[in-house]
C-alpha cells in the first residue's frame, strides 16, 4: 500500500515526519527519502506504507529515516530534559538559599544587633518613619545631630531604605520587630540581587541565541544559574550585605542589579521596548534607596550612547532609553527632595541628559528619512545637519547658565575617580581608609577565583556581540576602573564579574555535559541512512560523506577529553572558591560595636565596650546631656544613648566637622574653650588599635584646612602625629586635649586638668572613656535651645537651623569656608590666592609624605626660633636633669648607631630643638652618650643644633673626657 504526497518546504517536511514517527507501533519502522535541489526551495516526497512500515523516499541519497528505536528515544529525550530542567530549577533554589544563609554569620554569633555605624542613623530614621508618618518624616528638623545646627533629615536622606523596612513590618512581617527586620533585610535582598544578576546573565546568553537564530537547547539557564550562585556568595557583595548591617548598600545593589537587567531585557529587540517603564521605575527605586544612583544612570545613559556608534541604533532602543529616563527623572525630581532638580543641573549627570537629547534628534532624522524616502547619503547629511545644530545651542546654553552657577559642581568622591592623583583635595573625604586605591590584595580578597573565570566570560561577550552583552563588557570596563580609583567600589565590580564569571561557567558546564549526555537538540532531524550493495539501510554521519568514521570518533573522543579537563578544574577550583567566600563571610561577620578577642590567659571573650559607653550614657545622663566625641561615632551615640552629638558620620558641614577636630587635637586649654560651649560630656575611645589617638593626624589635618593657624605652612600637619615606632607623641601632639583625656592615669605624667574635666567613666576593656566637662557655659546652652535663635527659611516653617552661641564668636572668626577644588562656579579673585596655595601643597605633601615631614618639622623650628628667647630656653633645659621618655628615647637611638636611628632624631630636633639639649638625672645628654658610644653622626647632629662640648656632668666629666677614656 502506497500513498504519494506532494512535500512542503524542508522544515515543515520534518516536523510531519517528527509526528508520523512518533505515532507508529513498536514494530513499525518510518523511513523518510528527501532530495536536496541546489537550486529549487521544495522537495517532493512519497510515503510508502509496507507490510506495518512507513517510508518516505526521493530520489537520490542519502535517506533520512525515522525508527521505533529513534522515536522510544526522543520520548526517553523529553523526559530527561524535565529532569534536567527541574535539577536547574533546584540550583537556582540552593543558590538563593545560599545567599541568604551565609549572610546570617553575624545573626548567629552576636544576635539580632545593628552593626557599624551608619546602620544605626538607618535604623533611627526608620523608628521615627513607622512611628510618626511619611508627612512628618519629611519635614523632621533633628536637633540632636549636629549640635547647635541641627539637620534637616527630611531633605537630606535617601528615603528608600526605611520605607522598604516599614513596609515590610506593616504589610509582610507584622509579627517581626522592627529591628528584627532591619538586621535580616541585608540578607533578604542580597538573595534578590543574586537572583537578578542571574537574570543579567540569562539575557545576555539568551539574546545572543536569539541572533544567531540558534534554536538548540540554550546555554542561558546554565549561565544564569551559576551567576547567580557567585553572585551569592563573592565576598564583593558580600561586604555590604551581611546581616545586621542595614545599610543603603544592602538594598541599593538589589535596586542596581534590577535596573541593569530591565535595562538589558528591554533592548532585546524592537518589542521589548515597553519594559523601559519598568527600567525607570526600578531605577527610582534605586534613586531613594542610595545616592550611588549617579552610577546606575551614567553607566545605563554611556550604554545608550554606545549602542549608537556601535551601530546598533534603532526605535526599539530609543523609545526604551527615553521611557527609562523621563519616568526614572520625573519620578525623581517630584517625589524625592534630597534630588530636587539636580538630574538637570548636577554635573555629574548632564551626560545622560546630553544622550537623552541626542536620541530626540536622531529619532526626528529617522522619521524624515522614512517620510521623505531618503537614501544613506542623504540621510548622514540630515543628522550632521540636525546634530550640528544641537550642538550649537548646548554650548550656548552651558555657556549662558555656566556663570550663573546653575550647574552643581563636580563632588570630592567623583572627582578623585576623574583626577591623575589618589586625593580628592578634602581631608575629610582622603582620611576614610576605604576612599583609597585598591591594590592587587584587595582584589584578590574580595573576587578570589573570579579574576581568572570572569575573563573567559568576557571574551565569549566580545564573541557574541549582542545589546546585552555590551552592557556586560561596557559594566566590566567602568567598574573595574572606579574600584581602581577607590577601593570601596570593589562592590559595584560584583555584579558585572560574576555574571561574566556566570556566563563562562553556564557555557562550559552546558558544553560538557553534552558531550557526554548527548541531549538533543530542539531542531534535530532524525538520523541520516543510505543504501549499501546489499540494498540495506546504513546509518551515516555526515550527507557529504567527508569525514570517515574514525576520524568522526577522535573528535568525540578529544570532545570527552575536553569536557572532562573543564569537570576536573571545577571540581578542584570549586570548593576552594566556596570555601574562601564562607571564610571572608566569617571575617566581614564581626560587627565593630562588639567583635570577639582573647585574653592573654587564651580566653575567647566579647568585647561589647561601646555599647556598655552608650548605655551608661543613656542611664546616668540629662536627656539634654550633649556629647562630644569624633564624628564616626555620632550616629551610635544618637541610635543607642538617644543623646545630643556635636556631628555624625554625614559630611554634609565641612567646616562643623573641622571645628570640631580643633577642639580636640588643639592644645587641652583651646580645646575646653571650645567644648564648655558645646558639650556637657566628651567620649574618647582609647585602648589602642584604630583609636582616636591613632586616627588624630587625620583630625589635625581636617581642622587646618578650616582653621589654618593649626599647623601654619603645612596643610597635611606632619606636625601632629607619632615620632617614632615606639608611639612617642610629637609635642604638639602632646599638648592636645584629646591626647591629655586618652592617655590620662594610663600613662606616667599624663593627666587631665582636674579643673577642667571630670573621669566619669572607663569601660570593661578600657575602648572608651568618658569624662564631664566642668563649668559649662550654661549661658551658651540656653541660647542654643531657645527656638527664638534659630534662623527659619519661612516664618512658621518647619526647616529651622540653629546657631552657634556668642561663647564661640572669636574662635570662628579664625575660620576661612573650605572650598572644594572642583567648584569652579565660585569666581576666582586675588583673595583665593592662599587657597590655591593650599591645596597646592596639600597635593604636593600627600605625594611624597617624607618630604612633607622633613619641611613641617622645619617650618615648627622656624616658629619656635622666632617665639622664644633660645639661650634662655636652652640654659633652662640644660639646668633640668631628670630622666624622662625623652631621655631614655635619645639615649635607645644613640646607643644603636643605626642610621635610621639618627634620621629620627633628626626628625625629633627639627620639631623642637631644645630635646637637643635635656641631660638626664646624671647630668649627661645626647652629646655625652654621642661620644660614650662613638656614634660621629650623631655627634655632627648634636653639633649642628649647638649643643656644647665644654658643659659638664656631675662628675664633671665634660663629652670629649668620655671619648679619652
Amino acid at each position: 500500500m502506497a500513498a504519494s504526497i506532494k512535500a512542503k518546504p524542508r522544515g515543515s517536511a520534518a516536523k510531519s515526519l517528527s509526528k508520523m514517527a512518533a505515532k507508529t507501533t513498536a514494530k513499525a519502522t518510518a523511513t523518510a527519502q528527501v532530495k536536496s535541489s541546489t537550486s529549487a526551495t521544495e522537495t517532493t516526497a512519497t510515503i510508502e506504507t509496507t507490510m506495518g512500515t512507513t517510508t518516505a523516499s526521493t530520489t537520490g541519497t542519502p535517506t533520512t529515516t525515522v525508527t521505533t528505536e529513534d522515536a522510544s528515544s526522543l520520548g526517553g529525550d523529553h523526559v530527561f530534559r524535565w529532569v534536567y530542567f527541574f535539577f536547574l530549577g533546584y540550583l537556582l533554589m540552593l543558590a538563593l538559599w545560599k545567599a541568604y544563609d551565609i549572610r546570617l554569620g553575624a545573626i548567629r554569633e552576636y544576635g539580632m544587633v545593628i552593626h557599624e555605624f551608619d546602620p544605626w542613623f538607618n535604623y533611627r530614621a526608620t523608628e521615627y518613619l513607622y512611628y510618626n508618618g511619611w508627612e512628618r518624616f519629611c519635614t523632621w528638623f533633628d536637633y540632636k545631630s549636629w549640635y547647635p545646627l541641627g539637620r534637616p533629615v527630611g531633605t537630606t536622606i535617601y528615603p528608600g531604605l526605611q520605607l522598604t523596612a516599614v513596609f515590610l513590618k506593616n504589610h509582610i512581617v507584622p509579627s517581626m520587630s522592627l529591628n528584627d527586620i532591619c538586621c535580616l533585610m541585608p540578607a533578604w535582598f542580597g538573595a534578590v540581587a543574586s537572583f537578578f544578576v542571574g537574570l543579567m546573565a540569562y539575557e545576555s546568553a539568551y539574546s545572543a541565541e536569539l541572533e544567531r537564530k540558534q534554536k538548540s537547547p540554550s546555554f542561558a539557564m546554565e549561565c544564569g544559574i551559576a551567576a547567580a550562585g557567585i553572585m551569592a556568595i563573592v565576598p564583593a557583595h558580600l561586604m555590604r550585605s551581611i546581616g545586621g548591617g542595614f545599610d543603603n548598600e544592602s538594598l541599593a545593589f538589589t535596586t542596581m542589579t534590577g535596573t541593569y537587567y530591565f535595562w538589558c531585557r528591554s533592548i532585546r529587540d524592537d518589542k521589548s521596548w515597553p519594559i523601559g517603564v519598568l527600567t525607570g521605575i526600578m531605577y527610582f527605586y534605586m534613586v531613594a534607596v542610595w545616592g550611588g544612583y549617579i552610577f546606575v544612570l551614567n553607566m545605563v545613559g554611556c550604554h545608550a550612547g554606545i549602542l549608537v556608534l556601535l551601530g546598533r541604533y534603532s526605535t526599539g532602543v530609543y523609545r526604551s532609553y527615553s521611557l527609562f529616563f523621563f519616568v526614572g527623572t520625573f519620578l525623581s525630581i517630584y517625589t524625592l527632595p534630597v534630588v530636587g532638580w539636580a538630574p538637570l543641573k548636577s554635573l555629574e549627570q548632564m551626560g545622560p541628559l546630553l544622550v537623552f537629547l541626542v536620541y530626540q534628534l536622531i529619532e526626528i532624522c529617522e522619521i524624515i528619512k522614512r517620510k521623505k524616502g531618503l537614501n544613506q547619503v542623504q540621510a548622514w547629511e540630515l543628522r550632521f545637519r540636525v546634530l550640528g545644530w544641537g550642538l550649537l545651542v548646548s554650548v550656548a546654553v552651558g555657556f549662558l547658565l555656566t556663570p550663573s552657577g546653575y550647574f552643581g559642581p563636580l563632588s570630592a568622591r567623583v572627582r578623585g575617580l576623574l583626577v591623575k592623583h589618589t586625593r580628592t583635595g578634602n581631608p575629610l573625604v582622603d582620611s576614610v581608609a576605604e576612599h583609597q586605591p585598591a591594590s592587587s590584595r584587595a582584589y584578590m580578597q574580595y573576587m578570589g577565583h573570579l579574576l581568572f573565570i570572569a575573563p573567559v566570560g568576557l571574551n565569549i561577550c566580545f564573541w557574541h556581540f549582542t545589546n546585552a552583552s555590551t552592557f556586560l563588557v561596557l559594566y566590566a570596563f567602568i567598574s573595574y576602573y572606579f574600584s581602581s580609583k577607590m577601593v570601596r567600589f570593589i562592590i559595584l565590580l560584583g555584579p558585572g564579574m560574576s555574571a561574566l564569571g556566570g556566563i563562562a561557567v553556564g557555557h562550559g558546564l552546558s558544553w560538557s555535559f553534552k558531550q557526554f549526555l548527548e541531549v538533543p537538540e530542539k531542531n534535530s532531524v532524525p538520523p541520516v541512512l543510505k543504501k549499501n550493495k546489499k540494498g540495506s539501510l546504513v546509518r551515516v554521519k555526515y550527507e557529504n560523506g567527508v569525514q570517515n568514521k574514525k576520524e568522526n570518533e577522535d573528535i568525540i573522543f578529544f570532545k570527552k577529553v575536553m569536557a572532562g579537563l573543564f569537570f576536573f578544574l571545577l571540581y578542584q577550583l570549586g570548593p576552594k572558591f566556596y570555601h574562601r567566600c564562607h571564610n571572608m563571610a566569617r571575617a566581614l561577620s564581626n560587627p565593630s560595636i562588639m567583635y570577639k578577642a582573647q585574653t592573654s590567659k587564651g580566653d575567647v571573650i566579647i568585647v561589647d565596650d561601646y555599647r556598655e559607653a552608650y548605655w551608661w550614657l543613656k542611664a546616668n545622663t540629662p536627656e539634654d546631656a550633649r556629647i562630644l566625641a569624633w564624628w564616626d561615632y555620632g550616629y551610635q551615640i544618637a541610635g543607642i544613648a538617644n543623646r545630643t552629638t556635636i556631628a555624625d558620620g554625614n559630611t554634609w558641614n565641612h567646616e562643623h566637622i573641622a571645628l570640631l577636630a580643633r577642639a580636640l587635637t588643639h592644645t587641652e586649654e583651646e580645646g575646653y574653650r571650645v567644648s564648655r560651649h558645646l558639650a556637657d560630656y566628651i567620649l574618647i575611645w582609647g585602648g589602642g588599635g584604630g583609636d582616636d589617638l591613632a586616627k588624630s593626624p587625620h583630625l589635625a589635618r581636617i581642622a587646618n584646612s578650616v582653621y589654618r593657624d593649626m599647623c601654619p605652612g603645612d596643610p597635611t600637619c606632619r606636625s601632629f602625629g607619632y615620632v617614632d615606632r615606639q608611639r612617642t607623641p610629637s609635642p604638639m601632639m602632646e599638648a592636645s586635649m584629646l591626647y591629655k583625656l586618652h592617655s590620662h592615669g594610663s600613662k606616667p605624667g599624663v593627666e587631665a586638668d582636674p579643673n577642667k574635666f571630670s573621669h566619669v567613666f572607663d569601660s570593661k576593656y578600657g575602648k572608651v572613656r568618658i569624662f564631664k566637662v566642668l563649668n559649662i557655659s550654661e549661658e551658651s546652652k540656653n541660647f542654643v535651645a531657645d527656638p527664638q535663635n534659630r534662623i527659619c527659611d519661612a516664618g512658621g516653617g518647619w526647616f529651622c537651623r540653629g546657631q552657634y552661641p556668642p561663647g564661640l564668636a572669636e574662635v570662628l572668626s579664625k575660620a576661612r569656608t573650605f572650598s572644594q577644588l572642583e567648584d569652579f562656579n565660585k569666581k576666582k579673585s586675588s583673595g583665593n590666592t592662599e587657597d590655591d596655595e593650599y591645596m597646592r601643597k596639600y597635593f604636593e605633601h600627600m605625594a611624597n609624605p617624607t618630604k612633607a615631614k622633613k619641611e613641617a618639622s622645619l617650618e615648627h623650628s622656624k616658629r619656635i626660633f622666632s617665639q622664644k628667647d633660645l639661650s634662655a630656653e636652652k640654659k633652662k633645659a640644660a639646668e633640668k636633669w631628670e630622666d624622662n621618655k625623652y631621655t631614655t628615647l635619645l639615649w635607645e637611638l644613640i646607643s644603636k648607631k643605626n642610621n635610621k636611628d639618627i634620621k629620627t632624631m633628626a626628625e625629633m630636633f627639627s620639631e623642637d630643638p631644645l630635646l637637643a639639649f635635656i641631660r638626664s638625672s646624671d647630668g649627661r645628654g645626647p652629646m655625652w652618650w654621642a661620644y660614650e658610644y662613638k656614634n660621629e653622626a650623631a655627634v655632627k647632629l648634636l653639633l649642628k643644633y649647638g649643643v656644647s662640648l665644654q658643659e659638664k656632668d656631675k662628675n664633671g666629666m665634660t663629652p670629649l673626657d668620655l671619648l679619652k677614656d
